[in-house]
């Protein structure tokens, strides 16, 4: 019957929340109550958890539900059902309470909750009632009245309720009788009550056996045997002043504290009289912890008393006299809790890994507080210290959960180290921490910014191609490929074909490169527009301006515009009022500058002049004035020759000859200058001779030329060449030489031609316009003056310097001034 009760059906009850949980609105978890017996074997069924949970099965995998102890419980992933995984006894689990019940856990993840679920052990009649002592010893007087009561030793039942023990009898006999009596802890214990008076003289003892039986059905029980001695008369038995002795006793007091003393007395004397105290059925774990004095009656604790491991202790306490008579009283001692347990923070699931952009109230762990204490002792609350974007929320009674309170930024904080203290409301209060460490992952949530708003470089012209002209540079505060910047060109104010040529832009450092020598003449600036990127998915990119101002360098020497020079070189011919007065505007230099700044900064400078002080010209205006009125020892014909310098380091310039006549006319001037002697000029001299020592050297060389000839066209078998040399050298119509002017050191040069077949000589002048042909006939009057007058007729004067400038000529020569 016993095995069969065992392996019976397990009875599953299902309730809905109990009623002080269902006061909790922060619960989360589901509450589920079963009822199973005691003992029944390993991987019986006790009941559908999946079904009673609203879970499929299908989603038992996906959740991971699981029981957080699997000491007496697991799951079947197949079937949701909750299986019994070890024995259960409901004795070793829950010993002498009346009520026992398996309280565990079932965490599921994905969503995370945590259901707690209560299965009831039911009791079973699996303990027979058991008798401590073999025998019962007892010595009952012969004078003992009917009526007399002796209380036995109790047997032990580890069953409980109507499988406890119920009723104690003996054997049939005439002199006594038993009952059963129930303590004030709800034990029963058997009472052996006199029917009738004893003689010794016809019995000394009796024998009689005692048998304890429970309420199981069906019944078990266990027996023992009374012996009885019979004894010579001791008339009183000791009474104790009280029938149950009460008191209540800090646990974790020191040994040897003393909790009460029980006092019995005897109306006997002597040694009918003499009383002492022993503790009467008293399990070994409570005799461990109280002594007894048994003269005195002194209780003192003899361990450690730990309310959490059992908050009341009852004691039954023998006074026995000097002869057989006996009394019992009961001790019954309270332990009072105190604050010695700190609150426990068991961590039953958390995420280590948050992404920075996880929604307020995402739950990221789940922790589990307990306290052994009880009352004030045991309630526990937990809270974080730091200031931190997490919260702690309840959930139930011992259980909550961290979420997150406010928006997460990985940039600012990647790892917090959350402590979660627990404190429980004993005074002095206890408290216990753990900590967790919560890792913020990244996402691209952040733009590469720019260090500049924009950038503004200046670069000289003529750099070297292939030079950095700068360099940009972006961050990113994310991590990895979103944190990892590319720069490019994505717009600019140039040609995009003509772009490349220019500039290019180093993808990784933002190195900007120039692929030309840039001209400031050209082009004096352009814009860029530069693109950060990173590597995020979706990429993120911010773009910046980039003017580059390319700087000017003095690389152009300054351009005169006027005066216009001649295809030879020369200077415009310029004619000054004779009645100039101080002051007057001859005429103006004008030159430009490509260069920009300071660079194109132009000052005009004499470099020489004909008569120092004549005229003044200005710094800035390149005008040119007179500075005086013209003296009667002033030639006619002045030169001037003028610099214009930049302001660039080192400054270029460029050279300007100014030719100017004082003269109302030209034909009034003319007979002025042909008469009047010219002054003496050092440098005139100077390149006459130079001029003489040139023509020497002229003749000396065309002599030996010309007698190299001759020797070789002695020795040539064709004398034909000897013809035109001599038609030539002895034609009447002039020498064969013709000169013509190019630049050189000196002021006057000479080319020579040799006429070999024409009939007559042929002159060319180089400084005379192609439609303005010069008289056939000219005179040069004198060297130093750019004026041909006609033999013919000397009124007649050709002036060239409304072409370029005049030219003196002799039929035989023609002389320029350089």
């Amino acid at each position: 019957m016993q095995r069969s009760s065992r392996k019976a059906e397990p009875m599953k009850i299902q309730v809905l929340f109990l009623f002080l949980l269902s006061l909790l609105s922060g619960a989360i978890s589901q509450q589920i109550q079963y009822a199973i017996p005691e003992e029944l074997a390993r991987g019986l069924r006790v009941g559908n958890l999946a079904k009673d949970l609203k879970l499929s099965v299908q989603e038992l995998s996906a959740r991971k539900l699981r029981v957080s102890s699997e000491n007496f419980f697991s799951v079947s992933a197949e079937s949701g059902d909750l299986l019994v995984n070890g024995r259960i006894d409901r004795e070793e689990v829950c010993g002498r309470k009346s009520e026992c019940a398996l309280e565990f856990e079932m965490v599921a993840e994905n969503p995370m909750n945590v259901f707690h679920v209560i299965v009831a052990i039911q009791d079973i009649n699996d303990n027979a009632p058991r008798f401590t002592a073999k025998g019962i010893d007892l010595e009952i007087c012969e004078s003992a009245l009917p009526g007399v009561k002796f209380p036995l030793d109790s047997a032990q039942d580890a069953d409980v309720e109507s499988n406890s023990l119920k009723i104690y009898t003996i054997n049939s006999n005439e002199h006594f009788s038993v009952t059963t009596k129930e303590s004030p802890d709800g034990s029963k214990y058997p009472e052996l009550l006199l029917e009738k008076p004893l003689d010794r003289e016809q019995q000394s003892s009796h024998q009689l056996i005692l048998t304890a039986m429970d309420g199981g059905d069906p019944p078990l029980s266990g027996t023992t045997q009374i012996r009885i001695q019979v004894t010579d008369a001791n008339d009183n038995a000791p009474v104790f002043s009280q029938e149950t002795y009460r008191v209540s006793l800090q646990e974790n007091v020191p040994l040897g504290t003393s909790v009460l003393q029980v006092m019995a007395t005897d109306q006997d004397e002597g040694v009918n009289a003499e009383i002492t105290y022993a503790f009467l059925s008293a399990p070994t774990s409570t005799s461990l912890l109280f002594n007894l004095n048994p003269n005195t009656g002194d209780i003192t604790t003899n361990g450690t008393l730990d309310f959490e491991k059992t908050s009341r202790y009852m004691l039954v306490v023998e006074a026995k006299d000097g002869g057989v008579h006996t009394a019992h009283c009961n001790v019954q001692i309270e332990i009072v809790d105190e604050n010695d347990n700190a609150p426990e923070v068991t961590l039953m699931s958390y995420s280590n890994q948050i992404p920075e952009d996880s929604d307020l109230g995402t739950v990221i762990a789940l922790f589990k507080v307990r306290d052994r204490d009880s009352g004030q002792n045991g309630l526990v609350t937990c809270y974080i210290q730091e200031d931190i974007p997490f919260k702690l929320e309840s959930t139930s009674k011992n259980y909550y959960k961290l979420v997150i309170d406010s928006a997460l930024d990985r940039e600012q904080m990647a790892e917090y180290n959350v402590t979660i203290t627990a404190t429980d409301k004993g005074k002095p209060s206890l408290f216990s921490s753990t900590s967790v460490t919560l890792h913020i992952s990244d996402i691209n949530d952040n733009a590469p910014v720019f260090h500049q708003a924009s950038y503004v470089i200046h670069v000289a012209e003529n750099n070297p191609p292939g030079a950095s002209i700068a360099q940009v540079s972006a961050s990113d505060p994310d991590l990895g490929p979103n944190g990892r910047v590319s720069y490019s060109i994505v717009n600019s104010d140039l040609e995009p074909r003509a772009l490349a040529s220019y500039v290019s832009v180093s993808a990784q450092s933002g190195v900007v490169f120039a692929q030309r020598a840039f001209d400031h003449e050209q082009l004096r600036a352009f814009e860029l527009t530069l693109q950060a990127r990173d590597q995020g998915s979706p990429a993120l990119s911010a773009n910046v301006s980039l003017r580059v101002l390319v700087g000017d360098r003095n690389d152009n020497a300054p351009r005169v515009l006027y005066p216009a020079l001649g295809p030879d070189g020369s200077a415009l011919f310029d004619t000054v009022p004779r009645a100039a007065q101080p002051g007057y505007l001859v005429t103006k230099v004008v030159a430009v500058d490509a260069d920009s700044g300071h660079n194109a900064w132009l000052s005009y400078h004499v470099l020489q002049a004909s008569e120092p002080g004549l005229f003044s010209l200005g710094l800035r205006t390149g005008e040119v004035r007179t500075a005086r009125a013209l003296g009667d020892r002033d030639a006619a014909r002045q030169r001037l020759l003028v610099a214009v310098r930049d302001g660039g380091q080192p400054p270029l310039s460029a050279t300007a000859t100014l030719l100017l006549v004082f003269a109302d006319s030209l034909q009034e001037v003319l007979p002025d200058v042909s008469d009047r002697p010219a002054p003496s000029d050092p440098q005139a001299e100077l390149q006459f001779y130079l001029v003489v020592a040139l023509a020497l050297v002229s003749v000396l060389f065309l002599l030996a030329v010309i007698l190299a000839l001759a020797l070789r066209l002695r020795r040539s078998s064709h004398p034909a060449a000897w013809t035109c040399f001599l038609r030539d050298l002895s034609s009447k119509s002039g020498p064969g030489v013709l000169p013509s002017y190019s630049e050189g050191t000196l002021p006057y040069s000479y080319n020579m031609c040799v006429a070999s077949r024409l009939a007559k000589t042929e002159f060319t002048f180089s400084n005379l316009k192609p439609e303005m042909a010069p008289p056939q006939d000219l005179l040069c009057d004198n060297p130093s003056m750019d004026v041909c007058v006609s033999n013919e007729d000397p009124q007649i004067v050709y002036d060239s310097s409304f072409a370029s400038h005049v030219s003196f000529c002799k039929p035989a020569f023609i002389f320029s001034r350089a």
